[in-house]
């Protein structure tokens, strides 16, 4: 007999998944032994909002889908945070959870309430586990994670069908769609025409790049017909990021801006690819007046309404750059030190030289951490600082939460990309606020063997809220707070401790924390309003 639970756990092994988080309950025991049997390794947590982040960690890392595991009521809900997180940042995640029959749910009500009416406005699809659909429902379930674009997938599976035997079924897999350039037509032909004799023109990669592979093709473009690159921050590494050519990210920094945006302003043709607006300011609905000529390159039609283009294709991002580049000569005036002169009045902002600060610590990490290392960053003034200076050589090099902006997501991103990848080097850049929201999974990292070295801006407020504040001549309410001895919080848990406020004791942490089979977290104390000016 093979049941519902494991017929979802060989599914799941076969789409590539070899991890699992959650949050034990007794309603999905049996769909953890399932998981369990089929090879798919299921990592405790200490909050399911964590284990989504975790979830989201091994995808960057090793392209399956994310799988999330919640019991019924409080389990659930502790979830949606995360949930809809991976519906604006497209990450494709399997959310199961466990839940009562319905024959019990007739007259039981202890934690009971419709977990599909509440995930249903966050999740690309919420489906409800039957015997007779097994195959059909976890097939479907991955292939609507999976397509266009990616983001969760809510299945409920009542107790006694996680138990049943699967009833046969015929015709459950489904054939992943080939990908698709755009058709011949007046309108491509006109995009390769806007190409050919575009003096100076401008990219922007986003999301959708990132996850349709088209590093290649935008690297070509950017090298053979000399176009600089900005990309949004969760693209950053779609091209190495000590191209000459390359701008690096932009989306929340207003000081970037200044130095962007004119740039946009003057070329002749703005080429967007896989750009979705979802991780940028306001301030980037609408930057090119109606008569430009913009091409666009989606995965899905825009609904979003923050820009519009002259000429839009949707498809595969990979197959359409590369139907554009082909056979198109450079007529690019761009010159490397005209893009330099941009690149220069960005790192005039961020400072990375100061003798301590934000920045310093940025700078060291990255010169002292090898080449390879995979970086998570959470909300807050460091990430939009970090985002501007940290450097990353190829994609999904600085994991976060862009859609959402959401709190605590780096700790639990960077222990999911250290299990998936143990032997890539993976640094956890957080608020001292953020971790507090997370301290508990420091244990996670404990457990599940992760060195994850951890670096806290120590600053003692919520530096953004609070230069919000001050701007908006409003008082100092509710950002200020004591420092937490998070060094002492690190060796109590289990991990190595140090507590930093110089370039020289970082480096000999990063030192020590490099070397050891531990997790590190690297208290770096920093002045208050030590961010101003400077995001």
């Amino acid at each position: 007999m093979t049941s519902v639970s494991q017929i979802i756990g060989q599914r799941l092994y076969e789409a590539g998944c070899r991890h699992a988080f959650g949050i034990p309950g007794g309603e999905v025991l049996a769909v953890m032994k399932g998981i369990d049997d089929a090879g798919v390794r299921f990592t405790l947590v200490k909050h399911e909002n964590s284990g989504g982040f975790m979830a989201e960690g091994v995808f960057h890392r090793d392209g399956a889908p994310g799988v999330l595991i919640a019991t019924l009521g409080p389990g659930v809900a502790n979830a949606i945070n995360v949930v809809a997180n991976a519906w604006q940042d497209r990450v494709p995640m399997l959310f199961i959870t466990g839940c009562v029959d319905e024959s019990e749910a007739a007259t039981y009500t202890h934690q009971i309430f419709d977990h599909s009416q509440l995930m249903r406005p966050i999740t690309k699809a919420t489906l409800r586990m039957t015997a007779e659909s097994a195959e059909v429902i976890i097939d479907k379930a991955i292939a609507i994670a999976t397509d266009d674009p990616p983001g969760p997938v809510h299945i409920d599976v009542p107790i006694n069908v996680a138990i049943a035997e699967v009833k046969a079924a015929l015709g459950t897999r489904r054939v992943p769609p080939a990908p698709s350039a755009p058709a011949p037509s007046a309108a491509f032909d006109q995009a390769r025409e806007w190409l050919s004799r575009a003096k100076r023109p401008i990219m922007i990669a986003g999301v959708d790049a990132l996850y349709h592979k088209a590093d290649k093709e935008i690297l070509a473009l950017v090298e053979d017909l000399g176009i600089p690159l900005i990309t949004t921050y969760k693209a950053k590494g779609i091209v190495d990021e000590r191209h000459p050519l390359v701008l690096g990210g932009a989306g929340l920094s207003p000081m970037a801006d200044k130095v962007l945006m004119p740039l946009i302003e003057d070329a002749d043709l703005v080429l967007l690819a896989g750009y979705d607006p979802i991780e940028m300011r306001v301030n980037w609905r609408n930057v090119w007046d109606e008569g430009k000529q913009v091409v666009e390159f989606a995965a899905t039609r825009n609904t979003h309404y923050m820009h519009q283009a002259s000429l839009s294709f949707v498809g595969d991002i990979r197959a359409g750059l590369s139907a554009l580049r082909e056979g198109v000569s450079k007529a690019s005036t761009w010159t490397a030190t005209q893009v330099g002169r941009s690149t220069k009045a960005l790192k005039a902002i961020y400072r990375t030289d100061e003798e301590w600060g934000p920045g310093a610590l940025v700078d060291v990490a990255r010169r002292m951490l090898p080449a390879n290392t995979v970086a998570a960053v959470d909300s807050g003034a460091h990430r939009i600082l970090l985002s501007q200076t940290w450097h990353c050589y190829e994609s999904h090099g600085l994991m976060q939460s862009s859609g959402l902006c959401t709190m605590g997501c780096s700790l639990p991103l960077g222990i999911g990309a250290k299990l998936a990848e143990p032997s890539r080097p993976v640094a956890v850049f957080t608020g001292d606020a953020c971790l507090e929201m997370t301290l508990g999974e420091l244990t996670t990292a404990r457990d599940a063997k992760t060195p994850v070295i951890v670096f806290v801006f120590a600053d003692e407020s919520l530096s953004l809220i609070e230069i919000k504040q001050r701007a908006n001549g409003q008082p100092n309410l509710g950002v200020d707070f004591e420092l937490t001895d998070f060094a002492a919080v690190g060796r109590a848990l289990g991990g190595q401790g140090f507590d930093v406020a110089s370039r020289s004791e970082l480096e000999a942490a990063i030192t020590q924390a490099l070397n050891s089979n531990v997790f590190s977290v690297i208290s770096c104390r920093l002045p208050r309003k030590a961010y101003d000016g400077r995001i």
